[in-house]
């Protein structure tokens, strides 16, 4: 009798299943799927090798590539270091983890790994990153605590055990966390005393007095001079200049923001034109805004992806498109971006009014801001594709950027990143920095799990307006440009290259 042959959808669907089984936060190992299904997912470009033995479970449309690699990078490194090392047998280096803790949550293109057993190999994975495994038993780390599954040395014990060489390659992640509400200087103490790390203590005492914070420098040494200890101060920094002069307690990720603003906005300053300032009365510099409404969305939703035309725009400006009474209409996705975003810009101009009418351009964005983004999906949610509650608040899950190595905040710490965001906004007086810099910060902190490069070119051009300049367009065929330039000011904290492109665009 001839045997039933299985159609290849079928396949696909058994292996997928088969695949989904085996993944452990979508990455599989080798061994636990058969290799009739692990061939099949590969051939689909639904399994992505990682290294020997180790792979990445995705889209057909994300096999490959580096922003699902992104999104699992931290998770494959839980479970790759278990299989291999034990559930204890491993831990990041000083650096690696204090990067962690003071909210540096870029993909390094490097990771330090400690482990118990032999190792000592470095390992290339995917997209240009790679981890460093040093057997070190006599001095694995003693203090230790999980972060995403990924044991770290505990925040106090990986600053007195950072090497001088961290505080001058890396000043910045040193300010943020010394100035952390999270950080105990009498933790700080107890470490130096538990694990007698007293040239890290001396180099923290040095790095609080040249961060203008001698008071929480003297505590610690007079902790240990009681204790009968000699301690002298070593600055471990070279020429570096404090950024952070907080009047709240915020989290490392805000304290990033705060800094990165302050030495940005120099750069900024010496690239942009200086603000003509509004001439033009409300009226006539609103009716030039909206002149510009067609061919600022098409671009605009062509920059996310969506498949816009010029008719497709027209038809919903004039009202012509139904979704209440015409199926297709309802259920046509690029359509329902191209609504949200013409309700979204008339919520601009509306905002718009306000700042040509001397309003703090800050705090209307601030008051604003949410319904903007209520606009923007609003048609989503009639339709039906997302719930309704998907319009309150910022995002409730992490995010990762496309092709970024980037990871925007934990979500539980997104609130508080926007608040530091809306009170830059209020006091900074230039209105070229509130642009070029309130895009970037908007996007690097990627409130919403949709809708952030629209809503920040708004937020720019809001900001230009308020300066006097004219309203401004990014063109689809500047997106690679436009993408690379924000990536180097998210990954690299490199803000040129931003600046000189929106400048660009402005001519």
């Amino acid at each position: 009798m001839a045997r039933t042959r299985i159609k290849p959808q079928l396949l696909l669907v058994e292996a997928l299943k088969a695949g989904r089984v085996a993944a452990k936060d979508d990455i599989v190992k080798s061994s636990s799927i058969g290799r009739k299904y692990r061939e099949i997912l590969v051939q689909e470009n639904c399994l992505t090798g990682i290294i020997k033995g180790w792979y990445l479970l995705t889209s057909r449309e994300g096999g490959g590539t580096s922003t699902a690699w992104f999104g699992g990078f931290w998770a494959f490194l839980k479970h790759y270091l278990t299989d291999r090392f034990g559930a204890n047998g491993f831990c990041l280096s000083a650096e690696s983890s204090f990067n962690l803790h003071a909210g540096d949550t870029s993909i390094p293109r490097q990771l330090i790994i400690l482990t118990k057993k032999a190792s000592n190999a470095r390992i290339e994975l995917p997209h240009d990153t790679s981890i460093l495994l040093v057997m070190d038993k006599v001095n694995f780390p003693k203090e230790r605590e999980k972060w995403n599954g990924l044991w770290v040395m505990r925040f106090p014990y990986a600053l007195c055990r950072l090497s001088p060489s961290y505080f001058q390659n890396a000043p910045r992640n040193v300010e943020v966390a010394l100035k952390s509400p999270a950080l105990s200087l009498a933790e700080i103490s107890r470490t130096v005393f538990k694990y007698e790390t007293f040239a890290g203590a001396e180099r923290i005492i040095g790095a609080y007095k040249h961060l203008g914070e001698t008071r929480k420098g003297e505590q610690i040494k007079a902790d240990l001079v009681a204790a009968g200890y000699k301690i002298k101060e070593i600055d471990p920094f070279v020429a570096y200049e404090p950024k952070l002069n907080l009047t709240r307690p915020i989290s490392p990720c805000a304290a990033r923001i705060y800094a990165m603003w302050h030495d940005m906005r120099k750069v900024v300053i010496g690239v942009m034109p200086v603000a003509p300032g509004i001439k033009r009365s409300m009226a006539t510099a609103l009716r030039l805004i909206q002149e510009k409404y067609k061919e600022d969305a098409y671009h605009s939703l062509s920059i996310e992806g969506y498949k816009v035309t010029t008719e497709l725009i027209e038809r919903i400006e004039s009202g012509e498109w139904d979704p209440e009474n015409n199926e297709a209409d309802r259920h046509l996705q690029d359509a329902l971006a191209a609504k949200g975003y013409y309700e979204a810009f008339k919520a601009v101009v509306d905002s718009l009014a306000r700042v040509l009418k001397k309003e703090n351009p800050g705090q209307v964005f601030t008051d604003e801001l949410q319904t903007w983004y209520r606009q923007l999906f609003s048609p989503f949610v009639k339709a039906g594709k997302i719930p309704a509650a998907g319009l309150a608040g910022y995002r409730d899950n992490q995010v990762y950027i496309s092709g970024s190595r980037h990871v925007p905040p934990s979500r539980e710490v997104v609130s508080d990143c926007m608040e530091e965001l809306f009170e830059l906004l209020r006091k900074e007086e230039n209105p070229a920095v509130r642009a070029v810099l309130g895009h970037f910060v908007f996007v690097f902190i990627h409130p919403y799990m949709d809708g952030n490069g629209r809503i920040a070119r708004f937020l720019m051009n809001l900001m230009l307006i308020s300066g006097g300049y004219r309203w401004m367009i990014i063109k689809i065929d500047f997106r690679e440009q436009y993408m690379a330039a924000l990536e180097e000011a998210s990954a690299k904290e490199n803000i040129l290259p931003f600046a000189k492109f929106i400048k660009d665009q402005m001519e």
